[in-house]
């Protein structure tokens, strides 16, 4: 836990100071799907941080995968053989970074035997750590954080996401997205997936639905979900493990209403 908090804060503090110096920015599945030089030094910094202090574990970063859902998803089923795997997106919520729109942050995940027990997110942009262990609860500076208590949906603020996919993953979306604004009270799109499930954890939104996202987006934020209180699975209701790509994240009360909702607009991605 020490190490993935020092990791995060450190690459974040540095992450702060590039914002609005970006000097390489290209893109990879799409022209949505942004990086810059600052993703991949963020990322090589995390990396030498863990393996300074555990050089036989395991690094699963977004940065060395190839683009796209069959790569992501064929490196994940490679990844889960580790004992000891680290999950990391460097900045997630690339596009936001770049735009200066300050919502994004660092994702720290470890994993054993595929399952993961550490949990960290930090948002170097309202300096706001979050983190979880397993069996451990989850925290916000040292303050336990806890799921909201909404049990209706028409109560709920839904966390959505507008993925970079727009052949497949996009339109799926627009579907669940669709019929999730007939219901909930209302919906947010930040932008970034793991601090959508970070604010989840924290209360401030009641769910979270998206559909193509990776392991680095979702393995910190969904042991915080879980470890204050509330529940992840994939679109179709199992549980949650590294390799779920739909996504449904809630305080556990409104869980099957989403689920039904989304199941019923054929927006599952299943």
């Amino acid at each position: 836990m020490a190490v993935a908090i020092n990791s995060a804060a450190k690459a974040g503090e540095w992450i702060k100071s590039r914002v609005g110096s970006v000097k390489d920015l290209s893109t990879k599945y799409s022209p949505q799907d942004l990086v810059t030089d600052v993703d991949k030094g963020a990322e090589t910094m995390i990396r030498k941080l863990i393996l300074t202090h555990f050089p036989d574990h395991d690094i699963l970063g977004e940065e060395g995968v190839a683009p796209g859902a069959e790569a992501s998803a064929a490196a994940v089923t490679a990844a889960k053989k580790s004992e000891y795997l680290w999950i990391i997106d460097p900045v997630d919520g690339t596009t936001n970074f770049v735009q200066g729109f300050p919502f994004f942050c660092v994702s720290i995940a470890l994993a054993y035997k595929g399952e993961v027990i550490i949990g960290v997110i930090y948002d170097p942009m309202r300096d706001e750590m979050f983190v979880a262990e397993k069996g451990k609860g989850a925290y916000m500076h040292g303050n336990p954080t806890r799921v909201s208590k909404e049990a209706l949906l028409a109560d709920s603020v839904i966390a959505i996401g507008f993925n970079p996919d727009r052949e497949v993953a996009a339109p799926i979306n627009l579907k669940g997205i669709t019929a999730l604004a007939d219901r909930a009270r209302s919906l947010r799109a930040g932008g970034s997936a793991a601090l959508h499930l970070a604010y989840v954890a924290a209360g401030r939104l009641s769910g979270y639905y998206e559909v193509n996202l990776n392991a680095w987006d979702t393995a910190a934020g969904a042991l915080l979900v879980t470890e204050s209180g509330g529940i992840v699975t994939d679109t179709a209701g199992n549980p949650y493990d590294i390799g779920v790509r739909n996504l449904i994240a809630s305080n556990g009360k409104i869980q099957q209403q989403l689920l039904d909702v989304v199941s019923a607009a054929g927006a599952t991605g299943l």
